[in-house]
Parts: structure tokens; sequence; C-alpha cells
């Protein structure tokens, strides 16, 4: 039993004074606020013996108005907006590229935006050396179509090549059309640009860039598709190892809560609406007969999951993220 003696007389009483309360400083590490995420965007799955790891490249938050969607009126969309809880003058525009390990090769399916295209995007750099990737070790690059976000993650802001041994294997009819000068002449000025980009990134390295023709592998186990609209040679990509599928879609569709909802919307950004729409709705179609497992570039990261049939279109429900492969 402790004696009176041991027992210390209470503190004497503060006065109450009128103090700003000070936030409590944190001394931890990794406690403070640092206005990132904590963990890289890598994400790695397996098709049949194939291992495939998709890395994210970042968002654009592409503006919008009311010529976005050609066929619809804008109150439609606005109001799909609302139920993807997107705003009304911008679309959410994330960028998803793929390494697939076939086990002999490595493979780059489209290389992202290299940090051209805006301030939230051009990870994919980071991502690689994370995934434990170096740029060297890419054996080839295969592209689904010309555009910016697609290929400029080729060359660095300097024109350097980014994968200084990859193979480039680009659609022929992608290049046949991007590369004429009758075309260049024709297009619009805002598409002029993209047509002088074409050429920066491949006009010096033209005599190493290989052309594929849609239905044949452009390496084993991967087979190129056509699915022209969006560019007239856009094409998609199907990769088959074992008894296991996954249909890479490129730019089929955009954001699957707008165009997988809306399967008939015709983009402003697609070349010819008519046929993206065809082509949209084939290819969709085929994943969920066959309850096939796609990725789709902007689709939400990791980008992977089904696409269910509904009354009016199509609902993409996103594979369940997996602790170990």
């Amino acid at each position: 039993m402790k004696s009176h003696a041991a027992i210390k007389p209470p503190l004497p009483a503060r006065r109450n004074r009128c103090r700003r309360a000070r936030p409590r400083r944190r001394t931890r590490r990794g406690d403070s606020a640092t206005g990132r995420q904590a963990s890289t965007g890598i994400y790695r799955y397996t098709i049949g013996s194939f291992e495939i790891t998709a890395l994210y490249d970042g968002i654009w938050y592409r503006p919008i108005t009311d010529k976005f969607i050609r066929n619809a009126p804008f109150a439609e969309v606005e109001h799909a907006l609302d139920m993807a809880y997107m705003p009304h003058d911008k679309l959410e525009t994330p960028f998803t590229t793929l390494i697939v390990n076939t086990g002999t090769k490595l493979v780059l399916i489209d290389t992202g935006t290299g940090g051209q295209i805006s301030p939230t995007a051009g990870m994919i750099g980071d991502n690689l050396a994370a995934a434990g990737i170096s740029a060297k070790d890419v054996d080839q690059i295969v592209i689904s179509h010309f555009h910016p976000d697609h290929i400029n993650g080729i060359k660095d802001k300097d024109n350097a090549l980014v994968f200084p041994n990859a193979e480039i294997m680009v659609p022929a009819a992608e290049w046949n059309y991007w590369m004429d000068d009758a075309n260049l002449n024709a297009a619009p000025a805002d598409l002029k640009l993209t047509f002088r980009n074409q050429r920066r990134i491949f006009s010096d390295i033209a005599p190493r860039v290989a052309r594929f023709e849609p239905g044949k592998e452009v390496a084993a186990g991967i087979e190129a598709l056509p699915a022209p609209g969006h560019t007239p040679g856009h094409t998609v990509f199907a990769i088959h190892s074992g008894d296991q599928s996954l249909l890479v879609l490129g730019d089929t569709a955009q954001h699957p809560s707008i165009f997988a909802r809306h399967p008939n919307w015709q983009a402003a950004f697609d070349i010819d609406g008519g046929e993206a729409v065809a082509t949209r709705k084939r290819l969709f179609d085929r994943a969920a007969a066959d309850r096939m497992l796609v990725t789709g570039y902007h689709f939400p990261f990791p980008a992977c999951g089904h696409l269910a049939k509904t009354a009016g279109g199509y609902e993409h429900v996103p594979l369940p993220w997996q602790p170990s492969l």
C-alpha cells in the first residue's frame, strides 16, 4: 500500500484563455498529407501462361461542348454524364497501356502520352520502373492507331526513343492514311495538328517501323483485328493463351459509362461515326456473348472487366482487384 507521502498533490488548475487551437504537429513518418496517391498505377493479371501488366499513364479531363456527340441532344448527354457522376464540360479520360509477357517477349500495346498531352498524364516511365521493367527490355511495341495519346510515348520530349530496342509495329491502314500528304492537305486545321504529330513521331524512324494487316498475329498469341471508325485503321487485339482470352479494345469506346451504356452515340472525335458505332456493337456483342475479359484504353484503371448486354446497351463490370495472380 502506498504511503500518503508518495501521493503527489494535484497541479493547480490553469486559467482558461481565449487562444486559437493549434493543430497537433505530426511527427511520425507518413502521417503528413502529400497530395498524391500512395501507390503507383500497376496491376497484374494472367491470361493462360501470359502475364499482363496494366500500366496507368494518368488522366486527361477532355473539354467537351454540345458538339461532343453528333447524333444525340446534349440534354441526353448531360443526363448520361450526371448518371456517371461527371461534369457537363469535360470527359474523364484515363490512359492504360499493357505489357504482355508471353514468356519469350515483352510486348507493349500502345505507349501512352509521353507526358505531352496533359500535366495529369505521363506516368508510364515511373510505373514501368516500379513494376521492375526497364524500357530497354521491351522487345516489341504494337500500336492500335495513331492518335497522340497512343503513340507519343514512343519518343520523349526531346524526340529520343524511349524504348530503344523495341521493334515497332503499326497497322498498315493507319500508316497509309496519316502519312498521306493529300489527306494532310485536305484535313481541317485542328486535325492537321494530329497529322503533323504523326510525322514528328515516325518520319525519322520509318525504316524501322513494320506495318501489319489485321487478321494475323503480331506476336505469338496476340492477334490483330480490324476495328475501323474511330480512325480508318484502328485495330484491336485478341490475346489468347491456353483456354483464356483477353480482348484489348483500344478506343472502340472511350469512358464505358457513356459509350457502353449508349453504344449508338457517335463521338465528335471518331472520324467515321457510323462505322465506329458498328464496330463497337460488333465487338461488344462478341465479348458479352463469349463472356470474354476485356480491357479498354480509356476505361477506369486497371481497365479490365467484362461487358454485360442490357436492354439498351452494355454495362462494364470491373474485374475485382486480386491480391495474387
